[in-house]
């Protein structure tokens, strides 16, 4: 039985929904037509805890999300320390035991610290985590990352894999593209995410490890994916928002530009696109990744990688493929709630989102909860507010009177 199936409106004019268990959450609200959604579910996000609290927390990361309708996230371990060992892990879970709001699941790293020299203590961490990254960076060696599979195989986890072979960087921070011929930037050749996506394909496939693809951008990427899946390799990936709503075209030379994988082309955007609606693509993260205010405001080069993206990531997606009719409502859903939990084995349980589709506002940064602000959505115009959020019996988020 769904969240959907156990949620009954019960006062028709006043807008009144409980939701039928043991913690029943009852909310009375003062409109009429509202849309109830289970808890979207997040795969790929940063909530800088520990280490660089600086840029966002446990709370703020938490906030945000349920701001946007989350209620599960899974953090990424390119912290200090990097969760590496059930100690190291020890002091994030004590963090998200303390300040978590909805449902954190962290990470933990597939080599030690991150450097890609040697396998983290994964025996001991697969009962404490979501999956296995080492997200912020690809895991260079092929041999490496063979053992890596082998060793999630064993455990019954998924690798997830940041796939960017630095090789192929050359220093580039901007999609290698016309923009960045345009004006001067050095570039990052499509070729360093797709080269290594078909190399972990192989090894996917050899193996029989369960492999998912983080944030893909590049056309190549889609088209090798799709194949893969047709031979029968347990393969799954994502891509954001940013990815499928933006391209290169879009640049300015602002810092809230910039984020890895850069944007593309507009051929990859298209390619995105046709890969959500036809299943190759299996759900929508928001890599949500936010810094400081100066860690942003240094210009396209020299500004930190990363935007911010939990509180805009449905409004966005509603406006811009349900609303122009690319993707069904329910689709949606899909790709945000259904699919990222199959895929992770993350249970709905008591949580929902509501919202009013018909509110229409432009997005303003400067009332985030997040303690990011880097957004390239500055200004844009997009319809669906989230009203409020419950998670296991518990609002955890709800629309202030000003919003």
């Amino acid at each position: 039985m769904t969240v959907l199936d156990r949620v009954q409106r019960v006062d028709g004019e006043a807008g009144v929904f409980f939701l039928q268990d043991a913690d029943a959450v009852a909310v009375s609200l003062n409109c009429e037509e509202y849309t109830l959604f289970p808890g979207f579910c997040d795969v790929h996000v940063h909530f800088r805890e520990p280490g660089f609290s600086y840029k966002e927390t446990i709370a703020s990361g938490c906030r945000a999300a349920a701001r946007g309708g989350y209620t599960t996230v899974c953090t990424m371990p390119n912290l200090n320390p990097v969760p590496d060992s059930p100690e190291n892990l020890e002091a994030q879970r004590e963090i998200i035991r303390r300040d978590a709001c909805i449902q954190v699941l962290p990470y933990g790293s597939i080599t030690r610290g991150q450097r890609g020299e040697r396998l983290s203590d994964m025996e001991a961490l697969a009962s404490k985590v979501a999956a296995f990254s080492d997200d912020g960076r690809g895991v260079q060696s092929a041999d490496q990352m063979r053992r890596a599979m082998e060793a999630a195989k064993a455990l019954g986890k998924l690798i997830v894999a940041h796939c960017e072979d630095e090789s192929l960087l050359h220093g580039g921070y901007i999609h290698a593209g016309a923009y960045a011929t345009a004006h001067g930037h050095r570039g990052i050749c499509s070729e360093s995410e797709w080269k290594q996506v078909q190399r972990d394909l192989k090894l996917a496939e050899e193996t029989g490890c369960g492999y998912h693809v983080c944030h893909i951008s590049t056309k190549e990427s889609v088209a090798l994916i799709r194949d893969a899946k047709k031979s029968g390799v347990d393969v799954s990936c994502e891509t954001a928002p940013h990815y499928l709503l933006l391209d290169d075209a879009d640049l300015q030379e602002d810092g809230r530009f910039k984020m890895n994988p850069p944007l593309r082309a507009r051929e990859d955007r298209e390619a995105l696109l046709e890969g959500v609606c036809d299943g190759t693509i299996d759900m929508i993260a928001t890599d949500h990744a936010p810094h400081s205010r100066e860690e942003k405001a240094r210009g396209l080069e020299g500004s930190a990688f990363g935007i911010v993206g939990l509180e805009t990531a449905f409004p966005l997606l509603y406006t811009e493929l349900v609303r122009r009719g690319i993707l069904s409502l329910r689709q949606l859903a899909q790709l945000l709630c259904e699919k990222p939990r199959k895929r992770f084995g993350l249970p709905v349980g008591n949580a929902f989102s509501l919202w009013d589709l018909e509110a229409e506002y432009a997005i303003d940064p400067r009332h985030f909860l997040s303690a990011g602000r880097a957004t390239p959505f500055a200004g844009r115009h997009v319809r669906g507010r989230c009203l409020l959020t419950a998670y296991q019996g518990k609002i955890v988020y709800r629309a202030s009177r000003e919003e």
